[in-house]
């Protein structure tokens, strides 16, 4: 994910996010149908449920991310991951992914980052072949991780980019940045893909059976200020087994991820609910997001609940 969460303090107030809880598409309802969660059940019908976050099928956020951002005072539609990682005020930054793209005859497909092994060496090696090319348009690369780079430069500052979860295993043709105000990246998308195409680089890796570098996708663009930089994070616990599955669409590991969710953190959550506890449960799709949470109901809301619980299965197509 562009975000850690694991720094964030306890808290009283427990909020748990669900990405990619339900998929309108044949596969995941099909998985559903005989899918039991009693703890997700259990809190559905002892939560208030809070208005729905409705996105578009091309909105470059995620409904999981845009429920972190809003959460931590970020623009919930743009939200500046790096710099928020980067820590320093008015910085413009994104992360920079290496990836390796397959071209095809109608796409151009991003393949899985997880299956293009690195380590600092190889990252070492690379920034040595891509820090002078990136340099001459005003771009500093810092490597974080090895597959995963900060890339500074004031044209990051209004930058549009897309997740990585938009692109993992689809066309990226969609995605990127449009070419009238983004010239500049997209050129050195190109120039990139030929500089590597026929590099020692790569023609090592290909040597050793490993996939060549050949791209890379810029995400979380964009400056933070002080003040924002500032404010507190609340805590929160983003359950990450569900969208690895679903990003490759590994149907079985996404039902295995969902029952072990109902029988780790959904069962401490509404441990912590029927204690007194407050918390909030964010259940996302590709689109669109619904929360509940602890808050006080109305008599009518007590009644209808009775006749008329809230359940999953009623949701699930709505995400």
């Amino acid at each position: 994910m562009p975000f850690d969460t694991a720094t964030a303090p306890p808290a009283a107030h427990h909020h748990v996010i669900v990405p990619y809880a339900a998929l309108n598409n044949e596969s995941c309802q099909h998985v559903l149908q005989g899918l039991a969660l009693p703890q997700l059940e259990s809190l559905m019908q002892a939560l208030s449920p809070l208005e729905l976050d409705e996105g578009a099928d091309d909105s470059t956020t995620p409904p999981h991310e845009r429920a972190v951002a809003r959460l931590w005072g970020l623009n919930p539609q743009a939200p500046a991951w790096a710099a928020l990682a980067n820590a320093q005020a008015d910085s413009p930054c994104a992360w920079f992914s290496l990836c390796h793209w397959t071209a095809g005859a109608d796409q151009v497909r991003m393949d899985d980052p997880a299956r293009l092994p690195l380590d600092m060496h190889d990252a070492r090696a690379l920034h040595s072949i891509l820090q002078p090319w990136f340099a001459q348009d005003g771009f500093t690369l810092t490597i974080v991780q090895p597959g995963r780079w900060l890339i500074s430069g004031a044209a990051l500052q209004a930058l549009s980019t897309a997740s990585m979860d938009r692109v993992l295993l689809r066309d990226v043709t969609a995605w990127l940045p449009d070419a009238h105000t983004a010239r500049q990246l997209h050129r050195l998308h190109s120039e990139v893909q030929m500089l590597l195409y026929t590099h020692a680089f790569n023609q090592d890796r290909s040597e050793h059976g490993l996939q060549p570098i050949n791209a890379f996708w810029l995400h979380g663009a964009g400056s933070l200020s002080t003040a924002q930089l500032q404010q507190p994070r609340p805590a929160v616990q983003v359950l990450d087994g569900l969208r690895q599955a679903t990003l490759r669409q590994h149907w079985p590991a996404w039902k295995q991820a969902w029952e072990q969710a109902d029988a780790g953190p959904l069962a401490e959550l509404a441990r912590h609910v029927a204690a007194g506890g407050q918390a909030t449960l964010t259940l996302c799709g590709e689109r669109h997001a619904r929360s509940y949470t602890t808050a006080p109901r109305s008599l009518l809301q007590k009644i209808r609940n009775v006749f008329s619980p809230q359940r999953f299965a009623g949701l699930h197509q709505a995400l």
